[in-house]
């Protein structure tokens, strides 16, 4: 039987647990492959980045431009299973309703959607439709948002510790390794494409994605002592919604 790097087996099983994608045949799962394949998170988000894109601008030849918006939006959602937008709800409901660490962290862990979730998730769906209807460079920022949103969650994982309630998921070990030097330098590569192939003003992101996600970090350290897997997902829709208005600013679509 053919062997194949270790490396590929790794992605892979990222791809499957946060896509729809399915994955050869030969692919090994285990927890241990399963725990370093954060590392290719902005990879699966350069993916899922291209396929939005791909719809959107298909859309725009087909029917008005905010029909194709909305299409880019429910595609982006179908492709990675609403993984990110339910962690946003589970955390917003968490920090939200819960007033202590137990009691945030039991929230989160409810199944049960509350108010404070469907509000921001209702939210963030309203932003990223707008935003993106005022975009100039919707295709290029849509690529470059699934990617950079998807590294910034990392930089949690390795500055902070995880202090979810113990849940016995094939997620509880992808969220609780630290992320070394490595991973992060591995992570960062398509981000790096993206923005090498993206107008100089585009480095401009990185300012307020670094502060969003420093601040997150330091929000969670004070009231549960770390991070959970929801926690993560908040930061990663954040963190998108984050790029789509930045680039709405006066100075970039004047």
């Amino acid at each position: 039987m053919k062997s194949y790097p270790r490396q590929l087996h790794i992605f892979f099983n990222a791809l499957t647990y946060y896509t729809r994608f399915s994955a050869p045949k030969w692919v090994e799962y285990s927890a241990e492959n399963q725990a370093e394949s954060n590392r290719y998170l902005p990879w699966i988000g350069l993916l899922i980045g291209f396929y939005t894109a791909l719809i959107y601008w298909l859309g725009t030849f087909i029917f008005p431009e905010s029909i194709a918006v909305i299409l880019s939006i429910a595609a982006s959602i179908w492709m990675s299973g609403a993984l990110h937008e339910d962690g946003l709800s589970d955390c917003i409901d968490g920090f939200g309703g819960g007033w202590e660490k137990q009691r945030i962290l039991t929230i989160m862990k409810d199944s049960r959607l509350g108010s404070y979730g469907v509000i921001a998730l209702l939210m963030a769906l309203l932003l990223k439709y707008n935003a993106l209807l005022n975009l100039q460079e919707t295709v290029l920022t849509i690529i470059t948002a699934h990617c950079l949103s998807r590294f910034f969650p990392l930089i949690i994982i390795y500055r902070e510790h995880y202090t979810g309630l113990e849940e016995g998921s094939k997620a509880k070990g992808m969220t609780t390794r630290k992320m070394t030097r490595f991973d992060l330098a591995i992570a960062f590569l398509p981000a790096f494409l993206c923005l090498a192939f993206s107008p100089f003003a585009y480095i401009s992101i990185l300012i307020p994605l670094l502060a969003l996600t420093l601040w997150l970090g330091a929000y969670f350290r004070t009231w549960i002592d770390g991070y959970t897997g929801d926690c993560l997902g908040c930061c990663q829709q954040l963190s998108e919604l984050t790029i789509y208005i930045w680039f709405c600013l006066p100075w970039f679509i004047g």
